[in-house]
């Protein structure tokens, strides 16, 4: 069985994305017959170096060239990947959010428990109220994507980051746009780097044609920036203004809003993935290729062999109890998922660096062309996000142009077009550990409130507070949009994302 926090699977599926069917092709080879949404394959690579208001073109690294490759919504693929699993027996719950990890009294994983729902935010049932539900197993498998609930207590609980770098992350910003069908150029596949960030902030943007004149476009910012005034939303907005991008939107009508995290750290902040009665799989586990800037093939061959794992040990006679899936661990490890990843495990670290972009161009280049990883040291990456940030004090503030209401727009008018819906009167799932004080007394004092900037949903805001003067930390929780930013680069570490009830968040459309 599987069980999904989202209104129904797919409906919180966020990516880019050009997919390379590598995986798909292995576990569903005629998924063209049976009418997967994957109709438009990638036709036109093509990079760019963008200055304010120039750009030239590049050569983009092996890695990313996409002939193969099809333009894609996720969410609507994984909403067709959902349905094939219902027609072989796969019991699916949606609306139903995963809150708690059961463990046995010998420390093993047990299962999971569901939220509790119809409690009202003063904390008390309501009469809509029902207890969650305990899911028992012999294996859990932790699917949760980029920097889960769940997942990020079972690393911490049983350590499995010890003998691997921190998990390194992005910030994906997207639009879904419909053009002009006079601007429109089916199959394109568009890379930058560059402006409108500076040579020492790790990102790029992106735009792919897809059918129907649809258009996504996006913008990721490697969430270890330095700068506290940074808004990754409001750089997104920026860069559609360039004159190479802008053109393509004359006439065009925009139609969805999304942002999520996304893991960075590649090969060398791999975790363990397997304890006793439970694995890690997908993007739980960090298996995205940054060169390539896919995720999803990876993702879908750890399940794939986690399956295969789990299939074994539970018709193996000899077992009983939890299933430690010693086999799902060793079988990945000697699969092409982590060949691919420890080729080009030293070029996203590889721009922390003297001369920043720069540098990590001229190490990417020779990296991926020559050497093809076959060098007898990794880098490391230097460090979690959340202590990346300089105080304010040392940095020149960014100012950013007001948004035009036809290419850029303010922050809530696009939040509006994620379709997120959370009952209001729920507790808040946004949990402050240590309650106000390190939001007001560093984050706030030292950094100016990086809260405000790095959400890309308008949750967090530094309020007066007329009671008793000063600052007032607070939360819009309904606005949250579920990608995992606030718990990832909070500088305090005092933000704790929780589930809200299943069936709250965003409910995205070509995604």
């Amino acid at each position: 069985m599987l069980v999904e926090k989202g209104s129904e699977i797919g409906s919180h599926t966020l990516s880019g994305a050009v997919l390379e069917p590598r995986a798909l092709n292995e576990l569903i080879p005629d998924w063209k017959e049976k009418g997967a949404p994957i109709h438009t394959p990638a036709t036109k690579d093509r990079m760019l170096f963008l200055t304010k208001n120039n750009s030239i073109p590049m050569p983009h690294p092996p890695q990313m060239n996409n002939h193969g490759n099809y333009i894609v919504s996720l969410n609507n693929v994984v909403r067709w990947l959902g349905e094939q699993a219902e027609e072989v027996g796969v019991e699916i719950y949606p609306s139903f959010a995963g809150s708690e990890i059961l463990y046995n009294e010998d420390g093993s994983v047990r299962g999971i428990a569901t939220n509790d729902v119809g409690i009202g935010r003063d904390g008390l049932p309501k009469d809509s109220f029902e207890r969650g539900m305990e899911i028992i197993a012999k294996q859990t498998i932790f699917a949760e994507g980029c920097h889960g609930s769940l997942t990020k207590k079972l690393i911490h609980k049983f350590d499995l980051r010890k003998d691997s770098e921190p998990q390194t992350y992005g910030l994906g910003i997207k639009e879904v746009w419909e053009l002009d069908p006079s601007k429109h150029e089916q199959g394109l596949v568009l890379h930058t780097m560059g402006w409108p960030l500076d040579a020492f902030t790790y990102g790029g943007g992106f735009m792919y044609h897809l059918e129907n004149n649809l258009c996504a476009i996006g913008l990721v910012v490697g969430l270890d920036y330095k700068n506290p005034t940074l808004s990754p939303y409001k750089e997104f907005q920026r860069y559609k203004h360039h004159p190479s991008i802008a053109h393509y939107f004359e006439g065009a009508k925009i139609v969805s809003y999304g942002a999520r995290a996304l893991n960075e750290g590649g090969y060398q902040s791999i975790p363990k993935f397997i304890v006793p009665g439970a694995s890690i799989i997908g993007c739980s586990a960090g298996f995205l290729n940054v060169p390539k800037i896919k995720g999803t093939h990876t993702a879908m061959k750890s399940g794939m062999v986690a399956a295969e794992a789990c299939f074994e040990a539970l018709t193996a006679e000899e077992q009983s109890g939890p299933l430690l899936l010693t086999n799902y661990e060793k079988n990945l490890k000697e699969s092409w998922v982590y060949k691919e990843l420890y080729e080009v495990r030293n070029v996203r670290p590889s721009f922390h660096n003297p001369l920043g972009l720069w540098g990590g161009l001229a190490w990417s280049g020779l990296d991926t062309y020559i050497l093809k990883g076959r060098v007898p040291f990794t880098f490391k990456h230097g460090g979690a996000d959340h202590a990346s940030l300089k105080p304010l004090k040392e940095v020149k503030p960014i100012e950013y142009p007001k948004p035009d209401g036809v290419l850029s727009f303010e922050l809530l008018e696009n939040v509006s077009r994620t379709g997120t819906n959370h009952e209001e009167n729920q507790p808040i799932h946004l949990r402050l550990k240590q309650g106000q004080r390190p939001q007001i007394e560093h984050n706030y004092a030292v950094y100016g409130g990086p809260e405000q900037k790095f959400c890309p949903a308008g949750v967090y805001e530094y309020v007066d507070d007329e009671k008793n003067g000063g600052k007032r930390f607070q939360i819009n929780a309904i606005n949250c949009i579920h990608c995992k930013t606030c718990d990832i680069k909070d500088p305090s570490q005092n933000i704790d994302w929780t589930v809200p009830e299943g069936g709250g968040g965003p409910k995205y459309v070509n995604t």
